[in-house]
């Protein structure tokens, strides 16, 4: 049986079915491929752009600590008078010792220690037997050669009238006219030596020399007394100083030297009077420095009317001494020592540092005085690395409010 074939019915294909075919819709694929491609960028860009944001912030934060971190102290100006407080010994004006100038023995004494004498009053007095016998020995030598120069002196005369006459010779004369000038001059050498005695007798009596206040007695009635004059050891019978005005000397180190001038006031401070300065000046110094301590002798003298203060104290002065004008003031941490010198760190921009030479005056121990080297308005690093350079930038730390009250 022969079957036939039937005819195929073609059905038309919906909206739905051609789009569940993608053979059917190129647009699709295209599109498809876009936002896959939209999807890769996207999720690289959201794994590279964080990175490249945490290297550009490492980068800024790494230059920005790169830069150093600086307090700064502005110089002080130096005050324009500088006490300098020296060790001094106190002495009166006039101070001598008074000795014997002639030997004996200690008569009496009329003052002990304390008292108050005036000029060429008696202190005491020595008996010297010894020169009275060579006084009267001396006067009679004088008397004898007075004699003999008398008898020369009539010879001379009677030999002139008689020359005159022929009577005696011309060498005659002439002789008694010699042995009468010779005896002029024995005259003289016995009336020198008589008055030296009597000037040696003087010396029997010991005057004040001048007006003061008897600071030792160191001998007494009885006591041989020795000149010195035949080669034994002087003794020192008083000792006299004039309290009413006291020489204050001070040995002034050497870098200080150029400031003690003449007319610089000083104060005068013993232990003895707690809180209480005596004022004086500076009225001489020695123009030289002593090699041995290297300091400047200087002489202040002090007023003392009522004799309050005494001779051979031991003193502290406080002398004022002028700074120079542009002198400043600054920490210790603020030196940097290099091999080209000694040099500061300062800040004139507010950004950039700049090594500075700077010449030092005094040590003050915390600080020192800059006495070259600065104007004072520039900003001066502290504790400054010791890697810093000259034009090398720098960033000023601000002072934080306990630093700042401290700094009050």
């Amino acid at each position: 049986m022969k079957v036939e074939p039937q005819d195929e019915v073609v059905r038309p294909v919906t909206v739905g079915e051609r789009a569940n075919n993608p053979q059917s819709n190129p647009a699709r694929r295209w599109w498809i491929a876009v936002l896959a491609f939209v999807i890769v960028v996207a999720i690289v860009i959201s794994g590279i752009l964080p990175r490249i944001h945490a290297r550009a912030a490492l980068d800024k934060e790494t230059a920005e600590m790169a830069i150093p971190t600086v307090s700064v102290v502005h110089p002080k100006r130096g005050a324009p008078s500088e006490e300098a407080v020296l060790p001094a010994n106190v002495q009166a004006y006039i101070d001598a010792p008074i000795y014997a100038r002639t030997n004996g023995y200690l008569k009496t004494w009329y003052v002990d220690i304390g008292a108050h004498v005036k000029a060429g009053q008696l202190l005491a007095e020595i008996e010297t037997p010894e020169v009275d016998q060579q006084l009267r020995q001396a006067r009679a030598d004088l008397a004898t050669s007075e004699a003999n120069l008398n008898l020369s002196k009539i010879t001379t005369d009677r030999y002139a009238g008689l020359l005159q006459s022929d009577s005696v010779s011309k060498q005659d004369a002439d002789n008694a006219a010699g042995d009468y000038a010779a005896k002029q001059a024995t005259v003289q050498s016995a009336q020198a030596n008589v008055k030296r005695l009597e000037e040696l007798q003087a010396f029997e009596k010991i005057y004040a020399p001048f007006a003061g206040v008897i600071s030792a007695r160191n001998t007494d009635i009885g006591a041989l007394i020795d000149s010195g004059s035949s080669g034994g050891s002087r003794t020192e019978l008083f000792h006299i100083v004039q309290p009413d005005k006291l020489r204050v000397y001070v040995s002034v180190p050497q870098a200080y030297s150029q400031a003690a001038k003449p007319g610089l006031k000083a104060d005068l401070v013993l232990p003895e009077f707690p809180g209480r300065a005596f004022p004086g000046t500076l009225v001489r110094t020695a123009q030289a420095i002593d090699q041995s301590t290297r300091t400047l002798l200087v002489e202040i003298r002090v007023d003392n009317p009522t004799g309050t203060l005494f001779s051979g104290a031991y003193a502290e002065v406080h002398l004022k001494l002028p700074n120079a004008s542009s002198a400043f003031i600054l920490p210790v941490n603020a030196l940097l020592f290099r091999s080209e010198g000694l040099r500061v760190a300062a800040i004139t921009d507010g950004q950039h540092a700049e090594l500075k030479p700077v010449t030092l005056g005094h040590d003050f121990g915390s600080e020192v005085e800059v006495v070259a080297g600065l104007s004072g308005d520039e900003s001066i690093v502290i504790n400054p690395p010791d890697s810093i350079v000259s034009g090398e930038e720098v960033r000023i730390a601000q002072p934080t409010a306990a630093s700042g009250e401290s700094q009050k």
